[in-house]
C-alpha cells in the first residue's frame, strides 16, 4: 500500500436516532478513552433509514455541547450539518461556543442538506439542489468571515451581513477545520475545492472513489488550490461483525487516498459495537 499524503485518523460515529442519551455518552466515553481521533453525531430532525421517519431522534448541535463536556481529548463534530436548517451566522455562533466548551476540539461539518421530508414537516424552504449548493458556498464564506473578522460584511445572493460582530472568536486559529460533505461533481465539489479542509463523501467502491477524487482535483486546479491541502474522509458502517474484514475495507479506502476514516456504529447494540471497534479495529489501523 502506498503511503497516504496525510496521517490516517480514525473516528467513531453514533447517529443520535433510535438510541438513548446513556448509549450516546457511553460511545463518547469509549471514543475518548480508546484513542479515537474524532467522535461524531449527525444533524437530522426526523429519523432516516429503513425504519422510517417516526422514531426518536436527538438534535446534533445540542449534543455537541454535552460531548464537549463529556470528553477530554477526542475531537468532536456533526457529520454533517444541514445548512438549510439554520442561518449560517447563528451556526457560526453555535460552533464558536462549542469550540470554547471543548477547548478547541471542534471539527466543523457542513453540507447542503438533502432530507426533503424534514423541510416539509417543519415548513423550512427546500429549494432546488443548485440553490442549496449555492447557499452552502455562501455559508462557508459567511462563517469564515464571522470567525476571523472584527466586523464582517457580506453581500451575497442568499445571505447578507452588515458590520456584523461575532465574539468571541473560536479557540482554533484561523478557525476550526471545515468538513464539507457531498459528491455532486459539478457544483458541490467546486465548493469543496474552494472552502474545505476535509471532504467527506459516501462515494462507494475503489473505482468510484478514485474517479471522484480526480474530479475534485480538477476543481482544485480550476480555482488555483493545491489538492494536497484537502484531506479526504470516508464513512464505514459496521455492525460489529468480522473485524478483519472491517480493517481490510478501511485500508482499501486509505489506498485510494482517504485518510479520515469514520466508523459508524450500527445495529441494536451501539455500545458493544463501539467496544469492538476500540479493541479489534482501531489498534490494527494504527
Amino acid at each position: 500500500m502506498r503511503s497516504p499524503r496525510h496521517p490516517v485518523r480514525v473516528g467513531l460515529k453514533h447517529s443520535p436516532q433510535w438510541t438513548t442519551v446513556a448509549e450516546l455518552r457511553e460511545v463518547w466515553r469509549i471514543a475518548d478513552e480508546a484513542g479515537f481521533d474524532h467522535c461524531w453525531v449527525f444533524d437530522h430532525f426526523a429519523t432516516i433509514g429503513g425504519r422510517g421517519t417516526g422514531g426518536p431522534i436527538l438534535e446534533g448541535w445540542t449534543l455537541l455541547g454535552a460531548m464537549a463536556e463529556a470528553t477530554r481529548r477526542t475531537r468532536i463534530g456533526v457529520m454533517v450539518t444541514g445548512n438549510t436548517y439554520r442561518h449560517p451566522a447563528v451556526l457560526a455562533k453555535m460552533a464558536a461556543t462549542v469550540d470554547h466548551l471543548s477547548g478547541g476540539r471542534l471539527e466543523f461539518g457542513l453540507g447542503a442538506a438533502w432530507a426533503e421530508v424534514e423541510h416539509q414537516m417543519l415548513d423550512i424552504p427546500f429549494p432546488r439542489v443548485s440553490e442549496r449548493i449555492g447557499r452552502l458556498g455562501e455559508a462557508c464564506q459567511v462563517v469564515k468571515l464571522l470567525w476571523t473578522e472584527p466586523r464582517a460584511g457580506f453581500d451575497g445572493r442568499f445571505y447578507r451581513l452588515r458590520d456584523a460582530i461575532a465574539e468571541p472568536k473560536p479557540v482554533q486559529k484561523p478557525h476550526p477545520p471545515i468538513w464539507i460533505g457531498g459528491s455532486g461533481e459539478r457544483k458541490t465539489l467546486r465548493v469543496v475545492a474552494e472552502h474545505a479542509d476535509v471532504w467527506n463523501t459516501n462515494a462507494g467502491g475503489r473505482e468510484e472513489g478514485a474517479r471522484v477524487i480526480r474530479v475534485l482535483e480538477e476543481h482544485c486546479a480550476a480555482v488555483g488550490r493545491d489538492p494536497a491541502e484537502i484531506r479526504y474522509s470516508a464513512q464505514y458502517r459496521w455492525d460489529g461483525g468480522d473485524p478483519k474484514r472491517a480493517v481490510e475495507d478501511l485500508l482499501a479506502q486509505v489506498e485510494i487516498g482517504f485518510t479520515e476514516l469514520v466508523i459508524i456504529v450500527a445495529g441494536e447494540h451501539p455500545v458493544r459495537v463501539a467496544e469492538r471497534a476500540a479493541e479489534h479495529v482501531l489498534p490494527r489501523l494504527r
